[in-house]
């Protein structure tokens, strides 16, 4: 197994490692952030970086291989979506944003399922698809660290760098989420031929 997909397995070992952070009742606060949600945060940051290290490694080195194809974005969906449901659970995320990338998730994965079986066609990610890749990662980072939940700046509530903050993560937690319809209906657009018979 080559270092690539070992990276890969890795950023998949760190996902259950960051479920666990929650119940093993590490206590106190850094600068009024719950120390739980900085390890969290802390994991994710390290896992989005071996996302991007173990694609470089592959490419630079000649090392793709099907496993890795396979088992790369899976571990990316994963990784995006348990992050996203611990932000559900500690109340910092509403539940119809993950529930949109889920979905859109199962759109994209059910049109590559076809096309492989229909001959191999590639649909490219598309501008809207990079734009949802890299505003999921810095909302998610953002939002751990954030201590209000999702929308407190336009409830009047906030006033200084938290208001900045959760205005910062709001906002776009919002573009990801557009990001995230876009590029799935470009799938569904590109990918409309699959399904003519």
């Amino acid at each position: 197994m080559n270092l690539a997909n070992k990276l890969t397995i890795f950023r998949i070992i760190l996902v259950p490692i960051m479920v666990i952070i929650p119940f093993l009742g590490i206590k106190g606060e850094i600068f009024e952030i719950p120390i739980t949600y900085l390890i969290m945060d802390l994991i994710f940051i390290i896992a989005s970086i071996t996302d991007k290290l173990d694609g470089y490694i592959a490419r630079s080195r000649n090392q793709v291989t099907t496993f890795g194809k396979f088992l790369d974005p899976l571990a990316d969906k994963i990784l995006v979506l348990t992050a996203m449901i611990l932000l559900v659970e500690i109340g910092k995320l509403p539940a119809w944003i993950p529930v949109i990338v889920l979905t859109r998730e199962f759109v994209v994965s059910g049109y590559r399922l076809i096309s492989v079986e229909k001959g191999g066609k590639v649909i490219a990610a598309s501008m809207w698809g990079k734009l949802k890749t890299v505003t999921q990662m810095i909302a998610i980072i953002l939002a751990f660290v954030d201590i209000n939940a999702f929308g407190d700046c336009f409830r009047g509530t906030l006033s200084g760098f938290p208001f900045v903050l959760n205005l910062l993560v709001t906002v776009i937690m919002i573009v990801q989420t557009i990001a995230t319809v876009f590029s799935g209906y470009d799938y569904l657009k590109d990918g409309k031929v699959l399904l003519k018979d």
